[in-house]
Parts: C-alpha cells; structure tokens; sequence
C-alpha cells in the first residue's frame, strides 16, 4: 500500500466520522495525518515500524493504524464506519459544495440518504429550512449533482428533453432533414435514458468525418450498422446507420424487444422495405392493424389491441385543466397563494388544489391545526376575489407508520379532500408496506393516494408493494390513485395503468409542484401516462371544475 493509499484511507475516515458527528478533535487528528503523509518524500512501506512514530505528524494512534493497512492493506475502523454509513451518504462526498458536516445536516437532521433524495429536496425547496443552508447554497448543490448525474451517464427524460432539440437540429444540419430520424428509447418515452438514439442514412465513412470538430466527442463503438458516440455532457449517442430502409429501421430500434419479437410472430411475412422518405407507420398499413404509437411499444399486449382496433385516444398535455397536489410556502413551497392561483389562471387552468405538507412533516415546515385555519381564512378571501377560478383545500397528509395520517378526524374533515402519502420510514418490507397503505386507503378522508411507491428514479428504488392489491383496495374504496408527475418520481408507474383502468380506479396526473415552474412537469407525467394507454375521462385532474365540485361531493 502507497503513501497516497494510506493517506486517502485517513481522509475519508476523518470525513466518516465527521458525517457522523463524532469529536472534531478526533476528526481531525486523521485529517492531519492524511495531509502530512501525502507530502511525505519516502515510501512509509520501506521505513521501518519502529520509526514511523519519529516522523512529524504520526502519534501513537496514526502510527499504529499504519502499521495495520501494511500489514493487512485495510484499516478496521474505516470498515466499521463505511459498513455504518448508507452508501448513498458516503456518494455525496462527489458533490461539490457541500462537505462533511453539511452532509451531517443532510442525513442526520433532513432523514436524506442518497444524491437523488438531495436533489429532490433541493427541487422542493427544502435545503432552506435548515441552518447553514442558504438559498444560493441550495442551488450551487443542485446545480453540482445534476453535473455529477451527467457524469454518470444517466439521465431522466426531462432532461434529455432539453438536451434532444440541439442534437437532433446538429445531426439534421450536417446529414439533412430526411436522413435522420429519432428512435431507441427517447421516442418510446422510457422514464430514464442512457443513449440518445438515431437512424442516420448514411455509412458510417460517410458521418465520421462530420464529428471530426474542433471538440470531437468520443468514439466509444464501432460495428458496420452502428456508431456509439460519448458527448461532452456525459450523454452517449447511438447512431444506426448504414441502411436505406428508413421504415424498417426505424421500426426494428423503436419498439421493446418483447414487442419487436410479439409483432415478428403475429405478421411473420411481412415485408419490411421501404424507400428512405417513409417512416414506420407504413408497416402498421401493411399489417392491416391500427397505428401504434411509439409510446406504448413496450408489451406484446398492445399488438392485440390494435388489431381489434381498441387502441386508447391517449391523454394529451392540453387535456389538463388543473393542478392538483401542489406545495405553497406555508409549508415548503417557494410561492405564495395567490401567486401560484394567478400562474394557473394565466395558463388557463380552471382551478388549484392546494396541498401543502402536514403537521408530521417538521422538515418541510408541515402545517399545524392554527396555521390550517389560517391558511383556509386566505383561501376563502382569495376564492372571492378570483371567480370563477377556484382553490380548494386539501392536505398532503402523512401516512404513520400504522397507516393512520397524522391530524385527528375533526381536522381531516375541515379539507376539501386529502391527499396520503408516505414520506417517512420508507425502508419497509412488502409487509409492512401493504399494511400501512390499505389502512390508509380504506380512512373515509383519504381521497387520493400520493406517490404510491416512494420511489426517486434513478436514485432510490421504491418500498415493495403488491400494485394489484393497492390498485383493488383504491377501487373498493374509490381512492384515486396520483400519477406523481415529478420527473424524477412517476409514481405510480404507467405498467399498473391499464390495470387501474380495467378496475374501475381513477388516476390523477399531478405536478407536487413547489415552483411555478414545477407546474411544467404534468408534462412528463401525461408522457407517462400515455404509455399506460391513460386517456383524459381516467383523469381526475382532466375534469373541469363542475365535474371535480361533483367528484368531490360523491365521498
């Protein structure tokens, strides 16, 4: 083991134990040892034992503790305290901005165990509610893990959607409007993407000289049909090329693979060619079954549907006339009221269901019973003053850990409706989660199911859950289930759609916006839906104002 070895073990024990709130004197007698060792001109594997404790900096505790990564190459300590620290804790040590004692508020005070969860929180406004952590802070730390999850190679659709039209607009300069064509998982919708994809009619001596820039990305793969770029930005791009079937390629690279394999079986003799100005609606033609759109290409299901013409009218973003579960800063929203009313009024939305955090929720500054009357006394002056245009009261009511929510019936009953979610103790057997979440659905107050799993893509997998069973529980007690628009949640997730539907159970496409801007975000959950094969009259937040003052009355 080599002094940088050696002094890297003793800086990340003195960080662990600074995560995890031990003595700083102690901390940073490691962290001392770390910084004079790296800077040592002599190997310590070549100096003797006897002598490590003469040279400037090494006491009896670093010495020993040398002497033990030489002997075994680990340091026992260090395990104890890896093997005690959640991963996902020790990861953010990556994220610039934010250094041991910080991440010692975030784990220990904010329960946040994992990147994904931070940036959430940072996207919910959240990081503000605690000492030593500004509102420039917040945003320099959400700006260096959206470029560390860059680095990664992963990204959610959102954020390739704002990364797609610059691509596609380069390839279409460089190789022309009819040469190039999206497809892979970006033009299916996949909620999280690793590769850009694109059908590319040229060879591939033909698009290499094109990326010969001043700036080349870098070329990862090469095969005769196919080229796989790496972007400045972390993002691979995968080009199929080669072919002058424009309509067969673009089919055979959009659909799943259980799809592609499903539809092969069903029209085993159909003939794929095309010329180079169609696209791939032509082999549906050919088939003699309805269009399907690229979305809902994931199940060998569909193929069925479309060939007894019993494809859905998909839900469409223009079919949302309201926002429903949205945080103001009565709890941890960035906007007030009146002005999240007046953004959803300018966009044309008929009405807001406010649903700020309840009183168990502590770190995002959850509503007690004083500020809950409070708050309904400004909705009802802001109701007069905005007809036709309508708020209502509701409450994102924390689901306990025996699946009660937290606010007596006296309190529950005062809201328009109530929305229950899970926010806390999410480290559950499937047990225990079906437990807590059927007794919270079958409460008379819960009228909406808030982000059935828990789950953060690409950071936090969701609590084990049995969907057919939370979706039959929704349906017997008329519980709508929320399609948590967030980018980064879509949660409940579109495969348990169509179930949903088949049971009688309403979804809800919901932004849990805390920003005016997270108003944005229905977008990516009608995305979603749409591959669930939703359609406008399964959701809630499609109804206009009559019909939701209707829905609500019905419980």
């Amino acid at each position: 083991m080599d002094n940088s070895a050696i002094a890297g073990n003793f800086d990340l024990l003195a960080k662990l134990m600074d995560i995890n709130g031990e003595n700083s004197f102690k901390t940073k007698t490691y962290s001392i040892a770390a910084f004079n060792i790296e800077k040592l001109p002599m190997p310590l594997k070549d100096t003797p034992k006897d002598k490590l404790f003469t040279i400037k900096g090494i006491g009896d505790s670093v010495g020993k503790k040398i002497i033990e990564m030489l002997d075994t190459g680990q340091l026992a300590v260090l395990n104890e305290y890896i093997q005690k620290t959640p991963p996902g804790v020790i990861e953010m040590l990556s994220i610039k901005g934010i250094g041991p004692k910080k991440i010692h508020t975030i784990w220990k005070e904010m329960g946040i165990e994992s990147i994904g969860e931070l940036q959430y929180a940072c996207n919910e406004n959240r990081l503000t509610l605690f000492k030593g952590f500004g509102e420039k802070t917040q945003q320099n730390v959400l700006e260096s893990i959206e470029f560390y999850f860059q680095s990664q190679g992963h990204f959610l659709y959102a954020q390739l959607d704002e990364i797609f039209p610059q691509v596609e607009g380069y390839l279409k300069k460089i190789f022309s409007q009819d040469k190039v064509r999206v497809t892979g998982n970006y033009r299916r919708q996949a909620l999280t993407i690793e590769e850009l994809e694109f059908v590319v009619l040229e060879t591939n001596d033909v698009i290499k000289p094109k990326f010969q820039t001043a700036q080349p990305p870098e070329l990862l793969e090469e095969k005769p049909r196919t080229l796989l770029y790496k972007l400045k930005n972390g993002l691979k791009l995968r080009l199929y090329t080669g072919s002058t079937n424009r309509a067969g390629e673009l089919f055979n690279t959009t659909g799943s693979a259980e799809f592609i394999e499903a539809f092969n079986k069903a029209f085993p003799n159909l003939k794929y060619k095309g010329d180079e100005t169609e696209d791939d609606e032509i082999i549906f033609s050919r088939a003699g079954i309805e269009y399907i759109q690229p979305c809902m290409r994931e199940p060998a299901a569909v193929i069925d549907k479309a060939k007894k013409k019993q494809l859905p009218q998909l839900i469409q973003p223009e079919d949302i006339r309201s926002i429903i579960h949205s945080h103001s800063n009565w709890s941890d929203g960035s906007n007030t009221l009146e002005e999240m009313a007046d953004e959803c009024i300018k966009r044309g939305y008929e009405y807001l269901v406010i649903s700020d955090h309840s009183q168990t929720a502590g770190y995002a500054n959850g509503l007690k019973e004083d500020r809950i009357r409070a708050q309904h006394k400004q909705i009802d002056e802001l109701n007069n003053q905005l007809k036709p245009f309508k708020i209502f009261k509701s409450i994102e009511s924390d689901i306990l850990n025996d699946g009660s929510l937290d606010y007596p019936d006296s309190v529950l009953k005062t809201f328009d409706l109530v929305l229950a979610s899970v926010h806390s103790n999410l480290k559950m057997t499937e047990e225990k989660a079906m437990a807590r979440l059927i007794k919270a659905i079958e409460n008379p107050f819960t009228r909406i199911l808030g982000h059935m799993t828990g789950r953060l893509l690409l950071s936090r997998n969701g609590y084990p859950v049995d969907h057919k069973k939370i979706i039959e529980a929704c349906a017997a007690n008329k519980v709508v289930m929320e399609i948590n628009a967030h980018p980064r949640r879509l949660d409940m997730d579109w495969k348990w759609i169509s179930y949903a539907m088949e049971k009688g159970v309403l979804l809800s496409i919901d932004p849990d916006a805390h920003f005016l801007s997270g108003y944005d975000d229905v977008k990516y959950g009608v995305l979603a839906a749409q591959k669930g094969g939703l359609t406008k009259e399964w959701n809630l937040s499609s109804f206009g104002l009559k019909e939701f003052e209707e829905w609500i009355k019905l419980k």
